[in-house]
């Protein structure tokens, strides 16, 4: 499929509600425990996304149209979520992460960005030259991955539940041989 706005606007539209699906009026042990050190729950992974709402998105397509020379885009805080309160309730989260994602949304349909427009360039810190459409690609499948992200963080709490089933559960997959050294001890 090429890149069209309103497909990834369509993808972008879904996140807030697939999320507040998802995880609204769960125990607090699936949307707060992870796959081990150094990695994410589900709680983390919206704070990341609210955070990447706030600072990254919008302020980059932004920087990409402006009629500045500089287009130098300021560092992303990948971690920035850590710092925050770590005891606002999931359903306090999920829905700032709606409304920020709504106006965001809104200003960028209010761009009235074209086909010309998809090719301009903006400077990423570490990948050096992107373009408007690889920007907006990407923050649409940043979000797919968070949810596949979320999926996979929440199914790995009953690795060990699951028993032989394991097998056919792709979504564990990566922990079959973590499994069974386990089990070869």
């Amino acid at each position: 499929m090429n890149f069209e706005l309103n497909k990834s606007i369509e993808v972008l539209e879904k996140t807030p509600q697939v999320l507040e699906s998802l995880l609204n009026g769960l125990s607090k042990e699936w949307i707060v425990n992870n796959e081990g050190e150094n990695t994410w729950s589900p709680y983390d992974i919206v704070g990341h996304l609210i955070f990447g709402e706030k600072t990254d998105w919008m302020v980059r397509i932004k920087t990409i149209l402006s009629k500045s020379e500089n287009k130098l885009f300021e560092p992303f805080d990948r971690f920035a979520q850590l710092k925050e309160d770590q005891n606002k309730p999931i359903q306090e989260l999920i829905k700032e992460f709606k409304a920020i994602r709504k106006s965001n949304l809104n200003e960028l349909i209010s761009l009235n960005i074209t086909t010309k427009d998809y090719n301009l360039t903006g400077i990423h810190p570490e990948f050096g030259q992107v373009t408007l459409k690889q920007l907006i690609s990407t923050w649409a499948v940043h979000d797919l991955g968070h949810i596949a992200q979320i999926s996979r963080v929440m199914a790995k709490q009953y690795t060990e539940e699951v028993g032989p089933w394991i097998n056919y559960l792709g979504i564990l997959k990566s922990n079959i041989s973590k499994t069974n050294k386990k089990h070869d001890n």
